[in-house]
């Protein structure tokens, strides 16, 4: 089963899009609320390499980027596939 992640804050129209995508997929995700938890900004930034931008999306633990990241992915036909694996 996919384990798919997101770190967001709620007035980021980006993780909107993000989630909206993911949900067009079928896809379920684990949402970390930045500003319900704002502890776990390093866990993400540790995690991402530095990055400090939301959403931060991981799909089985490997990290994909934003939603410019995500859309590509979708664009180029590769979503799928890291959705299924």
């Amino acid at each position: 089963m996919t384990k798919v992640e997101i770190y967001i804050r709620k007035a980021c129209p980006y993780c909107g899009m993000a989630k909206k995508l993911l949900a067009s997929k079928g896809q379920d995700w684990e949402e970390i609320d930045l500003d319900q938890e704002p502890n776990r900004t390093e866990e993400m930034m540790e995690r991402s390499g530095g990055r400090m931008t939301v959403p931060e999306i991981f799909i089985n633990g490997d990290l994909v980027g934003g939603y410019d990241d995500l859309a590509a992915l979708e664009a180029a036909g590769e979503l799928d596939l890291l959705l299924t694996s």
